[in-house]
């Protein structure tokens, strides 16, 4: 039960996290319907699944390393504390700057697109680093099925949420105010800085071990 809740607490964080995905899949639902908006994000999901495998596969072999636990935990908690940092001081300030998808006659291939949106977006590897040290170091899932486990209820809450963002598309859109922008980002904020104050906390217990 831990490691759904735990799972379904990052998944959340991640899921509200406003940047071009999000509007894109809005958009897309509004423009083109509900299936489209399922295929972003589906797109979005197994290139969310590639990168969390791709950032594991990277790490595993040091991750039970003393002298790298604490690597990780200093560099996984700056990532943190600085996407934080930018959501409250930064993000939460901006003019609400809705993206609009661009219409094609003969409609676009929108898994492609999700998958692509979300692969060129050079914060996401960042953020799945920072999360994997968060797993392995603060919950303990450094490995086999804890780790499998978490991950998988992690993306899958992402998911569950793109595609509740697509079903809700219409009335999303007019929700989406600069107010609830402001809102969601300082909450956001707050949480990844606080997951990256844990992370350092945690260096300091394995200097004084």
């Amino acid at each position: 039960m831990d490691i759904l809740f735990n799972g379904l607490k990052m998944g959340l964080v991640l899921a509200v996290l406003i940047g071009p995905v999000f509007f894109t899949i809005i958009q897309t639902s509004v423009e083109r319907g509900f299936w489209s908006g399922v295929l972003v994000s589906l797109g979005v999901s197994v290139s969310d699944i590639l990168y969390v495998a791709i950032c594991y596969f990277g790490l595993v072999q040091f991750i039970n390393d003393p002298d790298f636990k604490l690597y990780l935990a200093y560099v996984g908690g700056a990532i943190l504390v600085l996407f934080g940092l930018y959501h409250v001081l930064v993000k939460s300030r901006r003019p609400l700057q809705v993206m609009h998808a661009a219409t094609e006659k003969r409609g676009y291939r929108y898994f492609f697109k999700g998958f692509v949106i979300n692969v060129l977006s050079p914060m996401v590897p960042v953020f799945w680093i920072g999360a994997i040290s968060v797993a392995s170091l603060d919950f303990g899932y450094a490995h086999g099925y804890e780790f499998l486990f978490f991950f998988s209820v992690v993306l899958a809450t992402v998911l569950a949420t793109d595609l509740l963002k697509a079903y809700l598309a219409g009335k999303l859109r007019r929700l989406v105010t600069q107010r609830l922008m402001m809102i969601l980002n300082i909450v956001v904020g707050i949480c990844l800085f606080a997951f990256g104050i844990k992370l350092w906390l945690m260096a300091e217990s394995f200097l004084q071990s």
